[in-house]
């Protein structure tokens, strides 16, 4: 058994911080870093490639909505060539930057409410992936299992990576639960081990009403602005380990 544990960062913006990349770097082995429309600046997206650079860990690009104030939450209205341009322009800049550093981009995940829509959307998942193939087709493109992301990867000729939440509650119909819902989030740390080693080592999930569902993790995402987000992934990371899970990146090292 192994598993791929990513997270979001490089979410910094200027004067504020956010997250605690630094401390989750010793935990994960992906990365998806912000592209500066939902969060990050391009001082917060070079230091982040950086850092992950000197780490091992796989860069992603994190696309998401032109939305700061929301941090990319809100759904907005847009076009599937809208999305598509939106996508495009932000995973060239982190290809671009990534390039400049020596190392390449090793998947594309889009971010928030972008990634919800598009799970549901066809349209927009395609957009997506049409934008993912446009810059380079050998990168990966990360979605719900199951989901209309994962569909448009595959029919794009994209290797695709069903992408489980531990730290998230699930819908009987396997969407992730709304935020606005009490406990969509879960921070008890003893909870989200206990729910990562379940989706690894027998593929399925307790979902909110108590129906257990069955899905496909080929990575594990924890959220890198979550309160105590480095010290959720060092456990849970050690809780994978303890179960004979080997805790690995989707790629070969640049």
């Amino acid at each position: 058994m192994r598993i791929d544990l990513n997270a979001d960062l490089g979410e910094s913006f200027g004067p504020w911080p956010m997250g605690q990349d630094e401390a989750l770097m010793a935990s994960i082995t992906s990365a998806n870093v912000a592209c500066g429309f939902h969060a990050g600046d391009p001082g917060v997206i070079r230091q982040t490639v950086s850092l992950a650079m000197s780490r091992g860990v796989a860069i992603g690009a994190h696309p998401g909505f032109p939305d700061l104030v929301g941090f990319g939450r809100r759904e907005l209205q847009a076009t599937p060539a809208e999305v598509e341009d939106l996508v495009l322009y932000q995973v060239s800049a982190l290809a671009g930057i990534a390039a400049a550093s020596g190392t390449r981009l090793q998947h594309v995940k889009a971010h928030g409410a972008l990634y919800n829509m598009a799970v549901r959307d066809r349209a927009l998942a395609d957009a997506i992936a049409r934008a993912t193939a446009l810059v380079d087709r050998s990168l990966i493109l990360f979605g719900l299992p199951d989901s209309e992301l994962i569909r448009a990867g595959e029919a794009a000729g994209l290797r695709v990576a069903a992408e489980a939440f531990a730290d998230r509650a699930y819908e009987r119909d396997g969407t992730l639960a709304s935020r606005r819902k009490p406990g969509a989030v879960i921070h008890d740390a003893t909870q989200v081990v206990a729910r990562a080693v379940d989706m690894v080592t027998t593929g399925g999930v307790t979902a909110t009403d108590g129906s257990r569902l069955t899905l496909r993790a080929d990575t594990l995402c924890l959220h890198g602005d979550t309160p105590g987000s480095a010290d959720l992934a060092r456990q849970v990371r050690l809780g994978l380990e303890a179960a004979g899970v080997a805790v690995t990146r989707l790629s070969r090292p640049a």
